[in-house]
């Protein structure tokens, strides 16, 4: 299996639990009581994403996102 890389952003939630989000994959969120457990998670979430994009002859969607900070 062709590994391939996508950018995610993770942050803790008002419950306390770690929720991931894939901005290039829109709607490919997961979560985990621990930070190693969403990110395993949205490994999957994605792998599943992508191959239901492909399944369908769907183009999978470029990672072509920038993050910034911002101070205010």
């Amino acid at each position: 299996m062709t590994q391939h890389t996508r950018q995610v952003i993770l942050y803790k939630d008002e419950d306390g639990y770690w929720v991931v989000e894939c901005p290039s994959l829109k709607g490919c969120n997961s979560q985990g009581r621990t930070k190693e457990e969403a990110l395993s998670n949205i490994k999957e979430a994605i792998v599943g994403y992508v191959t239901a994009l492909e399944e369908d002859g769907l183009s999978v969607p470029e990672d072509n996102f920038e993050t910034f900070l911002v101070v205010v």
